[in-house]
């Protein structure tokens, strides 16, 4: 029974929202009602399969030999599937009041609600050729809601955004032909698929297609060199900034690379080898250069675009520890930092819509006068900048932990990039928060503004309050994490 509930949750809002255009709403309210309610529907359909547990594999189309679109329900995709089931509800209602003036409204609404069942099908795929069908339709699905606005800028991003994404499909592609060759099966197994005579026989090339694959899936994780497209992807409208640098396109990327790592090459055969190592370097690098160019960035979208390129490195650098200590830490950062950053992202939109402003130095002294916006933004930037309490503060020290315990001499190195990050991490995002709050008496006071209405704020208010709580409430989180490194979920 199960199968039909997971066809649902994958199907509903892809088919729902492609009817948006077609349907003949009586009202602008009577539409939102109906997207909300396809939204919420399927939230509730993956909370009761999630709540069911692990599942069988259920194959949809067969093609041939071990090549099919198949499904199930295992605790990575416990992971995925129900962040991204509690979070877009609350950023399809935030889009209600944000989307108010915009042009397109039933052009954007339908592709967004596409969009979630594609990300829902990447969650729930059971092999890699399944998981890397639904994470190419999730270009396919983004690509019109990244230029909505159809301006230059906008434009100009997304063919930036399309050129990356098909050169990294083409080396992720890869990772499927060789894994169908070598590889006992093709399904996701925990441990990895290829036998020990393969790995003595095929070893050094299988280390190569590794670090390709990586590579490509790396595309929308923005690791070093491929991060320019995603702050020049924040002319989307905010509702979609916050999707893609919080939930949907770049965790597809992080959770693309943890499924590649741990249960399709395994870390037995990766780790100590040269690819290691390379991988290591390269998240490390994208964790300092990430937070280097935020704390030069005047915008705030595009300053918490480059905070994210940094952030998704650190969930990278704990899956390329190639530990179980490490798989733990990386999942613990995957959830935190969705909440965390998504929280930040709609305050800025939120800032956006109701002033018309988009720079860091226009916040001066409007703390008080939009304090539920800058009240919330504060709660994720100390988060982000990992203070004790705070979500960020557990993630982070669980990969602490993991590179320390893992012993390679360049994990270690890791952690003194996760000092780094923290410290440029505070002046980016505490720079904002001193001129919301204590603006000096020099500074050029704001116009007249104030909190946006319930649409937008109950979001805000929801995602902060989930930050406190899994920062003082994370021990049965963090037990379910180890659960899945171990093999048990």
């Amino acid at each position: 029974m199960n199968q039909y509930w997971i066809l649902a949750a994958i199907f509903l809002p892809i088919l729902g929202g492609a009817v948006i255009p077609l349907l003949p709403f009586h009202s602008r309210k009577s539409m939102l009602w109906y997207i909300e309610g396809t939204v919420a529907a399927t939230s509730l359909i993956v909370a009761m399969l999630l709540l069911s547990g692990k599942s069988q594999v259920f194959h949809l189309v067969h093609f041939v030999n071990e090549l099919s679109i198949s499904f199930k329900i295992d605790g990575m995709t416990m992971v995925f599937a129900g962040l991204v089931a509690v979070l877009w509800p609350l950023a399809t209602l935030y889009a209600f009041e944000y989307m108010t003036h915009e042009e397109r409204e039933k052009s954007f609404f339908m592709f967004y609600t596409m969009t979630y069942g594609v990300t829902l099908g990447i969650a729930f795929a059971s092999d890699i050729l399944s998981m890397y069908f639904f994470y190419e339709l999730l270009t396919l699905s983004t690509v019109p809601l990244v230029m909505h606005t159809l301006t230059r800028e906008a434009i100009l991003a997304v063919r930036k955004y399309l050129y990356v994404s098909i050169g990294g499909a083409a080396f992720a592609l890869m990772s499927i032909i060789f894994l169908m060759v070598y590889g006992e099966t093709c399904e996701f197994t925990l441990g990895g698929v290829f036998s020990a005579d393969t790995l003595a026989q095929h070893g050094k090339l299988l280390l190569r297609i590794y670090f390709f694959s990586f590579m490509g899936f790396g595309v929308k994780a923005a690791v070093f060199p491929l991060s320019g497209w995603l702050p020049q992807a924040g002319v989307a409208p905010t509702p979609v900034t916050a999707l893609l640098h919080a939930v949907a396109v770049v965790n597809a990327g992080a959770f693309a690379i943890l499924r590649l790592t741990y249960y399709s090459f395994g870390t037995e055969f990766l780790r100590g080898t040269w690819v290691q190592n390379v991988c290591l370097a390269i998240s490390m690098f994208t964790i300092v250069y990430g937070c280097s160019r935020a704390v030069k960035e005047t915008h705030i979208k595009r300053r918490l675009a480059w905070s994210t390129v940094s952030n998704l490195s650190y969930i990278v650098f704990g899956a390329v520890i190639m530990t179980p200590q490490g798989l733990v830490g990386a999942l613990a950062h995957f959830v935190f930092h969705g909440f965390m950053k998504i929280t930040s992202f709609l305050c800025a939109g939120a800032f956006m819509h109701q002033t018309g402003k988009s720079k860091v130095y226009e916040m001066d002294g409007m703390g008080k006068k939009m304090p539920i916006v800058f009240g919330t933004f504060t709660i994720s930037a100390l988060s982000l900048m990992g203070v004790p309490g705070f979500a960020g503060f557990i993630s982070k020290w669980n990969l602490t932990e993991a590179a320390v315990n893992s012993g390679n001499p360049l994990a270690y190195a890791g952690v003194a990039c996760l000092l780094v990050s923290a410290l440029l991490t505070a002046i980016y995002m505490l720079s904002i928060v001193r001129r919301a709050f204590f603006p000096g008496t020099e500074a050029v006071m704001a116009e007249p503004a104030a909190d946006p209405n319930w649409q937008m704020c109950l979001p805000l208010l929801v995602c902060a309050a989930v930050t406190l709580v899994l920062g003082l409430f994370c021990a049965p989180l963090i037990d379910f994490f180890r659960a899945i490194a171990q093999g048990i979920l």
